[in-house]
């Protein structure tokens, strides 16, 4: 796998100790220099990169703003509203959606 070319570039990384010997074993494993190995690697692992979930956020945001504003009329008598637990369970549905979105998604380390 070694490429016939002139490699004088140096990369400096910071690693403690177990996870150099970690590196250091599989590439031995690999039967791969600690440079093919890290090479072989960079080249062939897919970096998948998260949605942007700025927006979602932004407008869940607003949505809990807008059920605070709410609840504040009704707690001071301004206002009645029969019942929002359907709404309240709505937002917490959409939160637990994001959740598990980010805790379960590929990308996560």
């Amino acid at each position: 796998m070694s490429e016939n070319r002139k490699r004088n570039e140096t990369l400096t990384i910071r690693l403690t100790k177990a996870e150099r010997d970690r590196i250091t074993e599989k590439a031995a494993r690999a039967r791969l220099s600690l440079t093919e190995y890290i090479l072989a690697l960079s080249r062939d692992t897919p970096i998948l990169v998260p949605p942007d979930l700025t927006p979602v956020l932004r407008e869940l945001k607003r949505i809990g703003n807008n059920l605070n504003q709410i609840a504040a009329k009704v707690n001071s008598g301004v206002s009645y509203v029969p019942d929002l637990k359907d709404v309240l369970a709505g937002q917490r549905q959409i939160c637990q959606l994001l959740k598990e979105m980010t805790e379960n998604s590929l990308w996560r380390r």
